[in-house]
């Protein structure tokens, strides 16, 4: 499961996706959000969705395979979200016994919110892959630059976010290698009750928090050695701007999310 986490990594590229502006591809990546959450209610528009999602994908140079892979760890929370929303929603009933009761209602809901949760772990992961950290970085203090004028750190919390999602992956790699060192040692992980698990999984903890905090040092360490300052006086190797790329995907977007309106709300 630690393997299948794509949040977080980046795989080089050189398809539209990879040389848009990251600022674009941020406010894609709302539109994206609101379209999943908003507009979309009926299976139609859903499909349509999971289509032009796989699309984006193919055109990304990114294998379907390896993107659809970031599902696998999210599958507890699809499940036991599908789960409440099967046993709360009210309306009309399918089955009956006692206090459990299943309805119609339930069942869409589950179904849609599974589809949504899926392709907004999909939509996230598309990001960083197509998007390097300092790039990621750069798109997100330019976006937050307006609030300066109100005294935000905007370049501490955009430099912050972007550390934390390089991170995820490092930390998995760290856990699966704690974890092989432990089974090696005798721990089980795979067998007895939920909580048996969940215990087994505390010798795991200590050393996976030593070893974050080690690399925070040694990263703080670096970055001092390197004179970092924050934001003042900060100069860019490369500046972001808007070009060809921007526009088609622009374009698209729009296209697409007229398409959605125009299909949940008139067909």
């Amino acid at each position: 499961m630690i393997k299948n986490i794509t949040i977080g990594q980046y795989i080089p590229g050189q398809s539209l996706l990879h040389r848009a502006d990251p600022r674009v591809k941020i406010i894609l990546m709302i539109i994206y959000m609101v379209d999943l959450f908003a507009v979309v209610n009926s299976y139609y528009t859903y499909a349509a969705f999971l289509i032009f999602t796989l699309m984006v994908i193919v055109s990304s140079d990114i294998p379907v395979s390896y993107t659809l892979r970031g599902i696998k760890p999210i599958l507890f929370i699809v499940i036991f979200t599908a789960i409440i929303n099967i046993f709360t929603t009210e309306g009309k009933p399918v089955f009956e016994a006692g206090f459990v009761h299943i309805t119609y209602e339930g069942l869409d809901m589950a179904a849609k919110m599974a589809i949504r949760l899926s392709l907004m772990v999909i939509g996230g992961s598309l990001l960083t892959l197509t998007t390097t950290p300092i790039m990621l970085t750069d798109g997100i203090e330019k976006l937050m630059s307006p609030l300066k004028k109100i005294k935000v750190p905007v370049h501490e919390i955009a430099m912050m976010m972007t550390i934390a999602l390089r991170f995820i992956p490092t930390l998995m790699d760290e856990t699966e290698k704690i974890m092989k060192a432990q089974s090696a040692r005798g721990a089980d992980f795979d067998t007895g009750s939920l909580i048996q698990r969940a215990r087994s999984f505390i010798p795991v903890l200590v050393p996976l928090f030593i070893s974050a905090f080690r690399r925070a040092d040694e990263l703080a360490t670096a970055m001092e050695a390197r004179c970092y300052r924050g934001s003042a006086g900060r100069t860019r190797m490369r500046q972001l701007r808007v070009g060809f790329p921007d526009f088609v995907l622009v374009a698209v977007m729009a296209v697409f999310t007229t398409g959605l309106v125009f299909l949940e709300y008139y067909i």
